[in-house]
């Protein structure tokens, strides 16, 4: 894994739009994801070939139709080495803490 293309990829606010959809409803075409952007075709095109490319998304030819999976790996590498190292048990009890203080804990 390139873990520079991952983070390049991940820098971008539209594509992280664009995995957050795929995130919701995996297995989206084109078409699908341009619906709920303020973008035009070509530059989620361009967006997806990015995502691809750092293995984040990958596609699948089902008729005519190209649909977009998320690929969740890259982010759990770069979670396991860059986050697990800085003591995963604390920050996650931090961001728990973070969201009920804000109101927006799930429990």
């Amino acid at each position: 894994m390139d873990e520079d293309s991952v983070f390049r990829a991940l820098a971008d606010a539209s594509r992280r739009k664009l995995l957050d959809m795929l995130h919701r409803d995996n297995g989206q075409t084109l078409t699908e994801l341009c619906q709920g952007l303020d973008m035009t075709r070509q530059a989620v095109t361009k967006h997806l070939a990015i995502l691809e490319h750092a293995n984040l998304v990958s596609s699948k030819r089902r008729g005519r139709d190209k649909l977009h999976f998320i690929n969740p790996m890259p982010i759990n590498e770069i979670s396991e080495r860059w986050i697990g190292k800085f003591e995963q048990p604390r920050l996650s009890a931090l961001s728990k803490l973070k969201r009920k203080l804000e109101g927006e804990d799930d429990d």
